[in-house]
């Protein structure tokens, strides 16, 4: 399958519930296609004169660089605006500033804090809007996990992937994610730290499509048991810094450790979207062990991303 089989010019990408399990394949078949071709020196420069916003309300190490090198890979500019260098940090309404820049540019990639804010965007706007990050999706991170497994492990479907720690918006990606590709994913949290129950609900809605199964539990040993993959992320996300005491005593159980892991499939994958707060949520031995992927999943942060830009921006 290929992205040329099906059309998405011209559509945002919010969150992976927006996408059928095909066009979520489709993607990832094309990030692949388009990493090999990259390393090979033949690059598909399938957005030549085309140009996207980067609208920064967080700070970020891999979304900027990954969709800057992306865009300049597929023959395209990209233009970081932080919020203090575009009139949306000055009170200019999303409205305004999503129409003003469907006049300039080609798409718009917004990492911010409120998911509210990325659905405003893409309303208004007259371009394709990909989602960077919310506080509740993390959807970009999300496929580039799901096809760096694909590649690793040759499938998805009937997997079992553990993910331990915070349900937040990497868990929410993740949790949508396995739905529509067969997987069955434990979440495992600490009291009053579950994913939210509208996410898991049309999760494991559409997980009955597929065959998934989406578990909760406050047992991290339940939920490594015999997985596939085991993944965390920190404790305290970006806008949480402020409850990092408070969240270092509720997760003091959840670290992913050497006793852990144990747990696991003796070829469990370890995965972390980064960055990593070693000594935390993960042991070193375990993110810096032969076990651990974590930096081919960072690398396919670009070609994931230049399949969604390719598919949802070109001609």
């Amino acid at each position: 399958m290929t992205n040329t089989q099906l059309d998405m010019r011209g559509r945002d990408f919010v969150a992976l519930a927006d996408y059928t399990q095909e066009e979520l394949y489709a993607l990832m078949h094309y990030g692949i296609e388009l990493k090999r071709k990259q390393k090979a020196g033949d690059p598909e420069q399938a957005l030549r004169g085309k140009s996207l916003a980067m609208i920064f309300e967080k700070s970020s190490t891999r979304t900027r660089v990954s969709f800057e090198v992306g865009m300049f890979q597929l023959g395209g500019t990209a233009l970081f605006l932080s919020k203090n260098d575009i009139q949306i940090g000055r009170g200019e309404t999303i409205y305004d500033t999503a129409q003003t820049l469907s006049r300039y540019v080609d798409g718009i990639m917004i990492r911010t804090f409120a998911h509210r804010t990325v659905i405003d965007l893409a309303r208004a706007a007259t371009i394709p809007v990909i989602n960077g990050l919310s506080d509740l999706n993390h959807p970009c991170q999300a496929l580039a996990d799901y096809m760096t497994i694909y590649e690793k492990k040759g499938k998805l479907e009937g997997l079992k992937v553990a993910y331990v720690g915070d349900g937040n918006n990497m868990a929410h990606s993740l949790i949508m994610g396995a739905s529509k590709f067969g997987i069955n994913i434990t979440v495992a949290t600490p009291n009053n730290y579950a994913p939210d129950a509208d996410v898991v609900k049309q999760a494991q809605e559409q997980g009955k499509l597929y065959g998934s199964t989406i578990t909760l539990t406050n047992d991290p040993r339940e939920a490594v048991a015999d997985a596939d993959v085991v993944y965390t992320d920190v404790w305290a996300s970006m806008g949480f810094e402020s409850e990092q005491q408070k969240r270092e005593l509720a997760f003091r159980d959840f670290q992913v450790d050497e006793e852990l892991v144990k747990w696991a499939k003796s070829d469990y994958l370890f995965m972390h979207c980064l960055p990593a707060h070693r000594g935390e949520e993960v042991s070193e031995g375990v993110i810096d062990g032969s076990n651990s992927i974590v930096f081919d999943q960072a690398e396919n942060r670009l070609h994931a991303q230049k399949a969604v830009l390719a598919s949802l921006m070109r001609d």
